[in-house]
């Protein structure tokens, strides 16, 4: 891995990399003057440097100088040539870096590069308290920046503790997070199906109440997976009241029914209830990786889409996230088994799997759960088990000598399992809402390390997808909508005021692409592959990618809401 030193004056390689009157421009120091009269080309450049210097005596030199690039600055405007110039965590200057006297300690030659504010991952599950999802390498290959975590209504509480070991250990990217619906369900009923009670509730509230005072930006659910699945629609609602008590409070949203579940709540009617859960408690709502899910759906995205227009066209706040993946992942009980039979938990569940009259009725409701799903041949294993990664359950199933059903249940009784469920949204789907000027960009991934060899590759692949496919080859959305659907819009969402754009007094969170060369690598079956194309990535003003190597510098921050940095003079550059 290539580690620079940012700061510590010209390079032989910042100087032999740039045109030569660029590189006259970032000589302006003694040390650096040192350093260039040993390059034997270079030996007459002091007499010009110190010329220079005369000239723009009384400016500083910038830290971080990126020159000539096609700056895009995240607003949708059209690609300026366009010199940036970085001072610490913040952008100093965007222009003719020359016309105005501008210097630098460290240049980075951006000819014939597209020079973006880093990318904002709407929907993440970024391991970033684990050893080997720490740096946020297969997200920053992508030129991410920035992830939101603590969503489908997994977001603990203890938002403050969190956020504290982030900027403790270090994080490779800035994150932010949501307190969680099914979290909170979870700490007062457990696995129970029926409403809480009025003091329950005011348990639920005062989770809710200590996540937003700690600096989550919002409540997120995960109504189609379990407790969340139990509550009815006014419970959420009365939580998310909670929530917007705070300026700017976002519900976040895996909502009821994409499609595919069981019993069908309905497509449609789970989209109105989330907008119902915003638009009555006072919230603004997202739509975590909005698509319609099985093929009875296909070609049914602009029905969905058209409610959220409504509900946009009226005043409500509303957006959505996608990827470009055809392919979702979840785990086998959500996917196999209907909720009433894991109501008590585990425990009850099993149980419920040793009644010879019970699993008559589960395999049958099972087999309808597959079809919806597109059979059992399409759920393929993403898990650390072994001997079930990379298989799919219909094979599984054939290897021991039972119906899928039977194989689903004998597989939950050591534990649930992650899978993928391949084809569940539909190409024409993803392509027109990619279209839609209030869709964000998300990922809906993990890097789950070594132990599972086989896992979703949208950790490793989603902004470069979109970039390569709806962009670069079937020219279906232009350049500049694509960066903004990962950049501006979503900063405005979030009401950042310095994140998200390439502008003045920003905070340099930069993304540097070689266009022709971005792709993404990773495919389902050979998924740890980091996307091409990247060049430099900055977070906070630190190098995280530097000539398409990784640095390894844990530039992240921990985020309140508001886009402030949690404990910031503890998160200096590591």
């Amino acid at each position: 891995m290539k580690v620079h030193a940012v700061g510590s004056g010209p390079s032989l390689h910042d100087i032999r990399s740039v045109p030569w009157t660029r590189a006259i421009r970032v000589i302006r120091s003694r040390s650096a003057i040192r350093s260039v009269s040993r390059i034997p080309a270079l030996r007459f450049v002091p007499v010009v440097a110190l010329s220079l210097a005369a000239c723009t005596a009384g400016r500083e030199p910038a830290d971080i100088l990126i020159l000539g690039g096609s700056v895009l600055d995240g607003s949708r405007g059209e690609a300026m040539t366009s010199d940036v110039a970085v001072d610490g965590d913040r952008i100093r200057f965007v222009g003719d870096a020359a016309s105005a006297g501008i210097a630098a300690l460290d240049t980075v030659d951006a000819s014939g590069l597209v020079v973006a504010p880093g990318f904002i991952d709407m929907h993440s599950h970024a391991e970033l308290e684990a050893d080997h999802g720490r740096d946020a390498r297969a997200f920053l290959f992508q030129g991410i920046t920035t992830v939101a975590l603590g969503l489908d209504g997994g977001g603990s509480a203890h938002v403050a503790d969190r956020l504290a070991r982030w900027t403790e250990d270090g994080i490779g990217v800035n994150a932010f997070l949501s307190v969680g619906h099914n979290w909170v369900r979870r700490q007062v009923l457990g696995m129970a199906d029926r409403a809480p009670t009025e003091a329950e509730l005011d348990e639920m509230r005062a989770l809710v109440r200590k996540g937003m005072e700690e600096g989550a930006y919002g409540l997120s659910s995960g109504l189609f997976y379990l407790p969340g699945n139990y509550a009815e629609t006014e419970e959420v609602i009365e939580l998310n009241r909670v929530a917007a008590e705070y300026p700017g409070a976002i519900y976040d949203t895996h909502d009821r029914d994409l499609g595919a579940s069981y019993p069908s709540f309905g497509y449609l009617k789970s989209i109105e209830e989330g907008i119902r859960i915003g638009e009555e408690a006072g919230t603004k709502v997202i739509f975590s990786h909005f698509n319609a899910q099985g093929a009875h759906n296909y070609g049914r995205a602009p029905e969905g889409a058209a409610l959220i227009e409504a509900a946009r066209a009226r005043g409500v706040q509303v957006a959505g996230a996608h990827h470009s993946y055809t392919a979702t992942q979840s785990n086998l009980r959500s996917y196999t088994i209907p909720s009433w039979f894991v109501a008590g938990g585990d425990t009850a569940m099993l149980r419920r799997f040793d009644d010879p009259d019970t699993v008559q009725v589960i395999d049958r409701q099972t087999l309808e759960m597959l079809t919806i799903r597109g059979g059992a041949d399409r759920l393929l294993f993403a898990d650390r088990r072994a001997e079930l990664n990379g298989r799919t359950l219909q094979q599984v199933a054939d290897e021991l000598s039972m119906e899928p059903s039977a194989a689903a249940r004998h597989i939950l009784r050591d534990g649930n399992a992650a899978v993928m469920n391949l084809g569940l949204y539909d190409v024409e789907n993803v392509r027109y809402l990619a279209q839609l000027d209030w869709m964000m960009t998300s990922t809906d991934g993990r890097d789950p390390g070594p132990t599972r060899p086989i896992t979703h590759p949208r950790a490793f692949g989603s902004f470069s997808k979109k970039l390569r496919e709806l962009v670069l080859d079937e020219g279906f959305i232009t350049l500049p909508f694509a960066v903004r659907s990962m950049t501006g819009l979503a900063a405005d969402f979030l009401e950042w005021p310095e994140r998200g754009y390439l502008r003045e007094g920003y905070f340099a969170d930069i993304t540097v692409l070689r266009l022709d060369a971005v792709r993404d690598m990773a495919t389902y079956e050979d998924p740890h592959q980091y996307s091409e194309g990247t060049v430099h990535v900055l977070v906070n003003g630190s190098f995280a990618i530097r000539d398409g190597e990784a640095t390894m510098r844990l530039a992240g921050r921990s985020l309140v809401r508001g886009g402030a940095a949690f404990q910031a003079e503890a998160a200096d550059d590591r």
